[in-house]
């Protein structure tokens, strides 16, 4: 299946890098991190079949453009997902399906909760809602998570210490979050370690926002009861064991229609097990 490239401009002027190919009804697959739209590479040309497939790399990341951070709502999940709508107005949709993965995910499920009119059916792959990511981190056990504990400080020193052994640090989430190390060979290994690097600023940003100005927009839709109200399926590993929470019991509280699958592959699910992921995605449109 062959996918053509577009550069895509969104509201503000930052243009993202998109692949598309397929035709029939819409869904946009987010990538996460340390990686580009590259990590869908088996499951949208198994969906495109099908489907029209948009695969963008997220502001900030990969070939799409990384504009400075100004503010806490340059790279907040709202601004992120408002890109999203964008990508797919311009391709000519106005309802599509969304599936996300990792950073991909926080933004899928902001982009559902705020643009529910856009988004037809959800699916989360290995995340929590930002709000409840923060709450379940305690004790030793979420050095598990020490990342987010770095990129959350004020900018300057975590973009420093990062840039100083920027291959040494993204490639081992690649390394310890794999259960196939095989999934990742060593060219797109190296795809997403350069694009990565080139990349540091933008990326710490986001998982900086993920820490402010995310927790206040998920904190303010669970005081106003606000869920997800299209179908969502949630592919998972089983985090809650290691850290001592109920992963669907908290997914249940923000998307009422919820299918909930733990997962024994590791964290990069659409390469180590691309034929689940495709499948439960069809699945899920089914609904």
């Amino acid at each position: 299946m062959k996918f053509d490239y577009v550069r895509v401009p969104v509201a503000d002027g930052v243009e993202l890098n998109t692949a598309v190919a397929g035709s029939g009804s819409p869904i946009v697959l987010l990538h996460g991190f340390p990686q580009t739209h590259l990590m869908w590479r088996h499951v949208a040309a198994d969906l495109a079949v099908e489907h029209t497939v948009i695969c963008p790399d997220l502001r900030g990341y990969g070939a799409s453009d990384k504009p400075a951070e100004d503010g806490p709502d340059t790279y907040s999940k709202r601004t992120m997902g408002a890109d999203v709508v964008a990508v797919a107005k311009a391709l000519g949709h106005d309802r599509f399906a969304l599936a996300g993965h990792d950073r991909g995910a926080l933004v899928a499920i902001r982009t559902g909760l705020d643009h529910p009119e856009h988004v037809t059916h959800l699916a989360s792959l290995d995340v929590l809602p930002t709000l409840d990511m923060w709450n379940v981190m305690h004790g030793v056990s979420a050095q598990v998570g020490f990342h987010l504990y770095l990129m959350a400080q004020p900018p300057g020193l975590p973009e420093k210490m990062i840039a100083g052994a920027s291959d040494d640090f993204f490639g081992y989430f690649l390394d310890l979050w794999a259960n196939d190390p095989q999934a990742i060979p060593a060219d797109v290994r190296r795809v997403y370690l350069d694009a990565a690097r080139a990349a540091i600023g933008s990326i710490v940003a986001d998982y900086r926002a993920s820490a402010g100005i995310d927790i206040e927009h998920d904190q303010a839709d669970r005081d106003a009861g606000r869920t997800l109200t299209m179908p969502v399926t949630v592919l998972q590993q089983d985090w809650g064991s290691l850290l001592g929470f109920d992963a669907a019991g908290l997914w249940k509280a923000w998307a009422p229609d919820l299918h909930h699958v733990p997962v024994t592959c590791g964290h990069f699910m659409a390469e180590e097990a691309p034929g689940l992921v495709a499948g439960e995605i069809r699945a899920l449109l089914t609904r």
